[in-house]
């Protein structure tokens, strides 16, 4: 039996904008003169009908690809991320392979059983209990009730459905149905599973719960496709990855590799604060990030540097500058500052760069934003504070550890160093 779990050819998938829609007069036209041709008299088509609907498809706005020629090979016991914005064509790869939509062309080759968790619920019946939908699916891999058996109360536990096992899933609320349908899709030991951004649902503690469990699937052999916006996750639980981007698979390679070839793809000016001069007040007309990573992606223990840019059209009595960074919660976690006793500033009319860099950001994981302030010295006028500018985020993806990273857990991350001695046996 061969190494690989799933060989993917020239696999695509072709939707009509608005869904079905009539014949087109132009497609009218071209069967009518190919059927002409097939009945004249000593006169062939060069085309068959097939080749008249492709060409004609190929050529009208009424058609797109969300997916277009997508190759890849993934082998047994490898976990594979799949990132790519949103309409890159990640659900639709998933749907395929998951055989929920047939592709428009192309393969798909599975080399092992096959389960899928691409919606909550997906493959449950509503009308049976909680025990049935478990059977239901274990049958559905192919696996004999025996089995399913030596599963069934590691199942129920991990989905805290004990006291509802024996109602119908219609009942659940959004909540035991999402635990119960990850507990399925996690413990029947399909060889090949995939999963479409699954840490999306939940609280926070069955985020974490469902983290865990993927990291112990993945570390058994078997062989995941996971879907996620979560470059966190990603990172944590992948050592290989695909981007796809409108329909194509634009980059495959390491995670770390492919994850930095996503954020490039999504930057732009746009994070950078820019503001007009003033002719009578001196003004901070630019404010940007120098991020470890594009798009304003900051990993922690790296470099940043924050950028200002002062127009004065006079000079200033003795300028203060600082910036604080503010936490998701509007908290503020860093202030640092600049005077022009320490280092001259606007002491004449012009324009004037100032850099601060960090030489390691020790920041936590988390989304964070600048606020700057401009005033004189101490007790003196304050010309600017300019709030909730140029927003980052500080990940941790590249740096491994034994359970994984969770947001919330602290502030900073110090540089320290431990040492151990053993006292006495």
């Amino acid at each position: 039996m061969p190494d690989i779990a799933i060989r993917i050819e020239g696999l695509g998938k072709r939707y009509r904008y608005g869904g079905v829609a009539p014949l087109s007069s132009n497609l009218r036209a071209d069967i009518t003169d190919w059927a002409k041709g097939m009945f004249r008299r000593g006169q062939k088509s060069h085309r068959t009908l097939q080749q008249v609907h492709e060409q004609h498809v190929a050529e009208s706005p009424e058609f797109f690809w969300a997916l277009n020629d997508i190759n890849m090979e993934i082998n047994r016991g490898e976990v594979v991320g799949i990132i790519g914005r949103n309409g890159a064509g990640k659900s639709t790869l998933l749907k395929i392979l998951s055989r929920i939509t047939p592709p428009t062309r192309g393969k798909v080759e599975y080399f092992g059983r096959m389960a899928s968790l691409l919606e909550v619920g997906t493959g449950f019946h509503r009308e049976l209990t909680g025990r049935e939908n478990i059977y239901l699916n274990g049958s559905i891999l192919g696996m004999k009730r025996a089995e399913i058996a030596k599963k069934f109360d590691e199942i129920v536990a991990f989905a805290e459905v004990e006291k509802f096992i024996d109602t119908p899933v219609k009942f659940y609320s959004s909540g035991m149905y999402v635990r119960l349908a990850f507990a399925v899709a996690a413990h029947l030991e399909p060889e090949i599973l995939l999963v479409d951004e699954v840490l999306a649902v939940g609280d926070a503690a069955f985020q974490k719960k469902c983290l865990g469990k993927m990291g112990e699937v993945a570390k058994q052999g078997r062989t995941v496709l996971f879907v996620s916006h979560n470059m966190q996750a990603i990172s944590t639980l992948t050592d290989n990855c695909a981007l796809l981007s409108s329909g194509r698979c634009v980059s495959q390679g390491s995670t770390n590799e492919v994850i930095s070839v996503y954020l490039r793809e999504g930057c732009s000016d746009s994070l950078v604060y820019t503001a007009p001069p003033s002719s009578s007040e001196p003004r901070i007309t630019r404010v940007a990030l120098q991020t470890s990573e594009p798009a304003n992606t900051q990993i922690c223990g790296q470099p940043l540097e924050v950028q200002l840019e002062i127009t004065a059209p006079g000079p200033v009595d003795g300028a203060s500058i600082s910036f604080q960074a503010r936490n998701s919660l509007f908290q503020p976690v860093l202030h640092l500052w600049t005077f022009d006793s320490e280092r001259p500033v606007c002491r004449e009319a012009g324009v004037f760069r100032l850099v601060c860099r960090i030489p390691r950001l020790r920041l936590y994981m988390g989304r964070y934003t600048l606020v700057v302030h401009f005033s004189e010295r101490a007790g003196g006028r304050k010309f600017q504070t300019i709030e909730d500018i140029c927003p980052f985020e500080v990940v941790m993806f590249g740096k491994q550890r034994e359970f994984e990273w969770v947001s919330g857990t602290c502030t900073y991350m110090e540089d320290c160093e431990w040492t151990i001695d053993k006292m006495s046996s």
